[in-house]
């Protein structure tokens, strides 16, 4: 058995991707549990910001961290809010420094379909990871999130910005041609960012640890059905796929506290 409080999944770009869950006793390999059962049982919650077994309001934090920390503030979502290159404070003006004073990537990725999205350059490939991308691009690079942001508020005029996290999950993408959609891309850019454009074009590819993709899929979630257990056959994303089309993600539920059985 093992326990501890739901974070998201750490991960190797391999081939296929190694995916690992942070419990107490150490890191669970989960590739590793592909074809056996897994028991999830729910036995409370432990913010992941101060550590209290408050309920969890939004991404593993409990309601008063997630308005206080700096980790949660708007420009995380939106970019284009970041301030830190004025020198202007939201939350924490170090921590903001830190986080947006920093290469950026704007990136096209492919999972349900294609989408625009920016990520800090340190978090390749593991954002498109994350998003259950089987192929991506750079884009750009700029020396700072609000550039990214500014760059991503142009491209997603025109191209999504969000996953469609079914179609992800039975990999059912729609087919692209990525020299026409680079060239589309660069076209939308403000000409201010073209500068920034990368200079190699290369198409990474992700390979994902699924024995098979579910034909429909049914969220798990914790706070509704706080036991249950099925047998593991793939892992997308953030996501734990089982043989009977339920799907958990594990990102969502961060916070979670939760005991393991593995047979």
């Amino acid at each position: 058995m093992f326990e501890g409080t739901l974070k998201k999944m750490r991960t190797e770009k391999e081939d296929p991707i190694n995916y690992f869950l942070d419990m107490e006793e150490g890191f669970l390999h989960m590739n590793q549990c592909l074809g056996k059962t897994i028991q999830i049982q729910q036995t409370g919650s432990q913010c992941l910001n101060c550590k209290q077994s408050f309920p969890i309001f939004r991404q593993g934090f409990c309601k008063s961290c997630f308005f206080d920390s700096p980790a949660t503030g708007d420009w995380i979502m939106r970019p284009e809010l970041s301030k830190a290159h004025l020198g202007e404070v939201d939350r924490d003006l170090v921590y903001e420094k830190k986080m947006q004073l920093q290469p950026h990537i704007i990136y096209l990725a492919l999972s349900s379909h294609l989408k625009v999205g920016v990520t800090r350059k340190s978090q390749l490939p593991t954002r498109w990871i994350d998003q259950g991308a089987h192929e991506a691009m750079v884009l750009l690079e700029v020396p700072n999130r609000y550039l990214a942001g500014v760059g991503e508020v142009a491209l997603k005029a025109h191209f999504s910005d969000k996953t469609n996290w079914r179609k992800m999950l039975q990999h059912k993408a729609e087919p692209i041609e990525w020299e026409v959609e680079r060239n589309k891309a660069i076209t939308l850019l403000p000409s201010d960012l073209k500068p920034y454009l990368a200079s190699e074009v290369t198409i990474e590819s992700l390979i994902f640890p699924v024995l098979q993709y579910p034909e429909k899929v049914n969220s798990l979630n914790l706070t509704k059905i706080p036991l249950f257990e099925g047998k593991l056959i793939g892992v997308k994303g953030q996501y734990l796929l089982f043989e009977d089309q339920t799907v958990f993600n594990v990102r969502s539920n961060e916070g979670q506290r939760v005991k393991l059985t593995i047979s």
